[in-house]
């Protein structure tokens, strides 16, 4: 019986190579991703292959195989492939350029700061991607800072802080998929308890900006030219996906939607659009991967015991809901401080998150919310994270430079700090395991 496994502390040995192999790796090289993940996710599995003389090769193989074809995990590689594919088809017919050019032609010239913040909110939860969202709107928060006088690392702080509202929110990111799903809970329910959650974070982040910035003026140069319908098919997934629809019918529905908007405004032809649905599956397919890969590993793990072993000693910690909130809190901090990657630490702590949830009865919405807020909130401040490296470097600025400015990563921790402690939302409890 599963129930019956022991606490065993060397079962955890795979993830600490996992994360000695990234942290290893990146002090030698200065480089923190010089280790590709799959690569260290291969071979920290390797490790969890070898262990348990007990077990023979090919049942440590098919408990492998049992994890890594775990239901959660298939219909979670699906959604990232259908996710990838509708982002490119999006940004092909000029969905992007468009947002930030409507954003840009409406906001007035002393809040264009406030305003790049909330163009980042709503091109990340359009798009679900806090790393395209950056690619985006750093030059202009770059041109914005030449202009006003403003420290380009405050104008890309603010790029950041909208990058993360939506990485942390969208029906189509990453580490929205891999929390629900980990959680075994419903998109559009962990949406509306996790909006509610940062929305006070995002509303003191743009008027801490607009202090930070009154009487700062600027007119960003050049033509801002936009086409509206080239942003409905982002509208039209965001709307679906709050109104409850499938997410898999969501995202075929948005690359259907996204291509007849293509092949009408010419941004591709027949041959074109299945060029670019294929190149965005493809973007997907490495984290497709170590999503099979770590689930596998993760079970294996469990069944040596390593799971229970942690449990228990969180357990023996915890004396409530409220506890078991934090140490879940905990977990997705630790991990992603661990492997910089925050939809990465999310499928590995997510299995652990859940068994602490039922122990507890956290409602599996607020689980979900918590792995995705704190692992979003320790990704928005980590020098060594993507997404900080990618705003330093298109303004060549060191990324710790960007820290004293990490408004929003900073707030959303203290919202679901908040969120915590006085239980909100408030949700009828549920019962905990005997």
């Amino acid at each position: 019986m599963e129930n019956q496994i022991k606490g065993n502390g060397m079962a955890l040995l795979p993830l600490a190579v996992f994360i000695i192999l990234f942290i290893g790796t990146a002090i030698v090289t200065n480089d923190f991703y010089s280790m590709p993940v799959i690569l260290a996710s291969l071979i920290s599995a390797g490790v969890a292959l070898s262990m348990n003389r007990k077990e023979s090769f090919m049942k440590k193989v098919e408990i492998f195989c049992k994890g890594a074809g775990n239901s959660n995990i298939i219909l979670m590689i699906l959604v990232f492939l259908l996710a990838g594919a509708f982002a490119a088809t999006a940004e092909k017919i000029g969905a992007v350029d468009s947002i930030v050019n409507l954003g840009i032609s409406i906001l007035p010239p002393n809040l264009l700061i406030v305003g790049l913040f909330l163009i980042g909110c709503f091109i990340s939860i359009s798009m679900g991607t806090s790393m395209g969202t950056i690619v985006a709107l750093a030059p202009i928060g770059i041109g914005i800072a030449d202009q006003t006088g403003v420290a380009p690392a405050l104008a890309l702080s603010a790029v950041i802080g909208g990058a993360m509202f939506g990485d942390n929110l969208s029906m189509i990111s990453d580490t929205t998929i891999a929390a629900v799903r980990t959680q075994n809970t419903q998109m559009k329910d962990k949406f509306k308890v996790n909006f509610f959650i940062v929305l006070p974070a995002a509303i003191v982040t743009a008027v801490i900006y607009g202090i930070w910035t009154m009487g700062e003026q600027a007119v960003v140069s050049g033509e801002h030219a936009f086409e509206f319908i080239t942003i409905l098919p982002y509208l039209g997934v965001l709307v679906a996906a709050i109104a409850g629809v499938n997410v898999l019918v969501v995202l075929v529905s948005g690359i259907f939607f996204a291509g007849i908007v293509g092949l009408y405004n010419g941004a591709f032809g027949m041959s074109g659009l299945v060029s670019t649905v294929t190149e965005g599956i493809k973007g997907m397919e490495d984290l497709a991967m170590i999503a099979l890969v770590i689930g596998g590993m993760i079970e294996v793990i469990k069944h040596n015991g390593g799971i229970q072993f942690v449990l228990d000693r969180i357990l023996s910690r915890v004396k409530s809901r409220r506890g078991a909130e934090f140490g879940i809190a905990g977990l997705a901090s630790v991990l992603d401080l661990s492997t910089a990657n925050n939809t990465i630490s999310i499928i590995m702590g997510g299995p652990l998150a859940k068994n602490i949830s039922e122990e507890y009865g956290v409602d599996p919405r607020k689980s979900a919310s918590i792995l995705d807020i704190f692992a979003g909130s320790v990704q928005g401040m980590l020098p060594y994270g993507a997404q900080v490296l990618a705003a330093a470097g298109l303004a060549s600025i060191s990324p710790l430079a960007l820290l004293p400015y990490s408004i929003y990563p900073i707030l959303i921790a203290v919202a679901g700090i908040v969120a915590i402690m006085i239980n909100y939302p408030s949700f009828e409890r549920k019962e905990a395991k005997e």
